[in-house]
């Protein structure tokens, strides 16, 4: 299947917060971190 064009379902994600008290890099790395926990729902029974 490389190079094939295959359905999927996608689920918009934005996040915003305050830069007053939190970094950029912060919000990244939450952003990141939730992805990773969406895409895997069964480490979130663990």
């Amino acid at each position: 299947m490389a190079g094939s064009v295959v359905p999927r379902y996608t689920m918009p994600l934005s996040v915003s917060f305050d830069h007053r008290v939190a970094d950029g890099l912060d919000g990244g790395r939450f952003a990141n971190h939730l992805i990773e926990q969406l895409e895997d729902p069964c480490r979130l029974l663990l």
